[in-house]
């Protein structure tokens, strides 16, 4: 992955001359003041581990696999939000591990723990890296560790009568994929991080893909984990479903490296699709493309892909990044695919084209969603594109019940547009549904400004802002992203001060030590 932005740099294209002119002259978008400093030209500290305690970490897992090198390091710092990203760019170093480490089974892990536990290392398991929430900076330690899971990448095993495969969490996605097609098999995952994101950073945080209308999102997915934690090892799920207590997989599903290392992942797969078909719809408004896509995740036939782009992204045509600058001037467009059997795929394209018309929506054909699916993985390239020519790009999601939907849409473009303009960057914000439920919808909003003299803090604000709308809402702080140490605070608000307590017990059983991923996810007790 490009150490300074988004996957392969070849896929970064430069962004054509009349959409700079475009920013120039709506946002008020001037050229970056300096080029992104160059790798080679990065200073990075000494680490603060001791020459005994990086033998020590080699005896457990080999000596090729503790790297202390400046380019190891430098590519194992922060996440890939866009702040992360300005401050690399920038040559900022501050947030690199002091070393890597890359185990090769659940047993090296555990002994790695233990070893780190003693000598108080804190260690920040690390997949893909493409966390946008604050996922890989731990806070107030004197040194830590990237655990990066790399070599632990294998499809373990596949049940074709339970449907099921084992897969360790260092697997990527694309590989993943890869070697499930063999057997005639799909996970069906794929979220916008899936070139490059791991199993187990699927696992860790919850993620949802974009076809998580058929498929499910990823924690649906899971029937069994294998957890290594200082404290030892938790081998949960011996059965689709049980009655046997609480859910334990549920605790470790979401919890962000913050309770152990999750080395195994159970999970159900489905045969690979005979038919894939996408299309477009237009709806004139926001909220009448908003009641066509509930009644279908309510009263079916629901879709395996069902997304709604409200009128500022529908009109930038983001919906297509390859294309953008492209879009449409009037109302929302939505993206419907169907998966599945040709018979299924037929019955239900047919079925939801029904109530899609009843609700007023247009059909635009297949072309639509044959270029979003063409495009689906392109939008983090087009982030380093505008960051290149001086723009500021940033996301942010949540989710809430039908009835709250409209209230929270409002709530966060007015906290992000006010905000952002009073620090003298007005922005285009612009907000798509991107997961729907019987019961509710994730919101997926995209802003763009100009940086301004101090972009990290100028968005810093903004988050806040928005944050605090969300919870206002009465929505949750992330559907998707997690929660990291950038949402710990409004998760706090979130799951109120005996929530926090209870993670926080859960922490002191597992890491008495306190050194997986400190201040990600759990609450201290000062902030209750």
């Amino acid at each position: 992955m490009l150490w300074s932005g988004w996957g392969d740099p070849a896929k970064a294209a430069p962004l054509p001359e009349p959409m700079v002119g475009l920013l120039r002259d709506m946002l008020g978008v001037r050229p970056a003041a300096a080029p992104p400093a160059a790798l080679a030209e990065l200073a990075v500290a000494e680490p603060r581990l001791a020459g005994e305690d990086l033998t020590a970490l080699a005896g457990i897992v080999g000596d090729g696999n503790v790297r202390a090198d400046a380019e190891s390091r430098i590519r194992h710092t922060r996440g890939k939000s866009t702040p992360d990203l300005l401050r690399i760019r920038a040559g900022e170093t501050s947030g690199a591990p002091d070393a890597v480490v890359l185990p090769g089974s659940h047993d090296e892990v555990l002994a790695v723990l233990r070893l780190c536990a003693g000598k108080r290392i804190a260690v920040v398991p690390f997949g893909g890296g493409t966390s946008v929430v604050g996922g890989l900076a731990p806070e107030g330690v004197d040194a830590f560790i990237a655990l990066d899971l790399r070599r632990m990448d294998r499809l373990v095993s596949v049940d074709e009568v339970s449907r099921t495969a084992v897969l360790q969490p260092g697997l990527r996605a694309p590989a993943a994929e890869a070697l499930l097609a063999e057997r005639g098999f799909t996970l069906g995952h794929f979220p916008q991080s899936f070139e490059w994101a791991s199993i187990g950073g699927f696992a860790a945080a919850r993620s949802s893909g974009q076809a998580s209308a058929g498929y499910g999102r990823f924690d649906d997915m899971v029937v069994g984990l294998t957890v290594a934690t200082p404290e030892g090892a938790l081998d949960l799920g011996r059965a689709p479903k049980s009655a046997a207590g609480p859910d334990l997989r549920q605790l470790v599903l979401g919890s962000e490296g913050a309770f152990g290392v999750i080395t195994s992942v159970t999970v159900r797969i489905r045969p690979v699709p005979a038919a894939r078909e996408y299309e477009g719809w237009r709806f004139a408004s926001f909220g009448e493309g908003a009641a066509a896509l509930r009644r279908l995740a309510q009263d079916g036939p629901v879709p395996t892909v069902l997304r709604l782009s409200d009128e500022a992204e529908t009109m930038v045509g983001l919906a297509d990044p390859s294309a953008i600058g492209g879009g449409s001037s009037a109302g929302c467009l939505a993206v419907v695919g169907f998966e599945g059997t040709a018979e299924d795929v037929a019955a239900r394209r047919a079925g939801a084209a029904e109530v899609l018309r009843d609700a007023g929506g247009e059909s635009l054909g297949s072309g639509p969603g044959e270029k979003w699916e063409h495009g689906r993985f392109n939008a983090p390239y087009l982030r380093d594109s505008l960051l290149d020519v001086g723009a500021f790009v940033e996301t942010l999601e949540t989710a809430a019940f039908w009835s709250d939907v409209p209230k929270l849409y409002e709530a966060v473009r007015l906290a992000l547009i006010g905000t952002l303009s009073g620090a003298g960057t007005p922005p285009l914000v612009m907000c798509h549904i991107s997961h729907v439920y019987p019961s509710g919808a994730s919101l997926y909003f995209t802003v763009v400004s100009a940086q301004g003299k101090d972009p990290v803090e100028h968005w810093a604000q903004a988050k806040r802002a928005a944050n605090d709308a969300i919870v206002g809402a009465g929505a949750t702080i992330s559907h998707h992203h997690g929660v990291g140490t950038d949402h710990r605070d409004w998760y706090a608000r979130e799951i109120g001060p005996l929530g926090a307590a209870v993670l926080r017990a859960v922490k002191d059983r597992v890491d008495p030590a306190g050194i997986l991923n400190p201040g990600v996810l759990v609450p201290p007790a000062s902030e209750e």
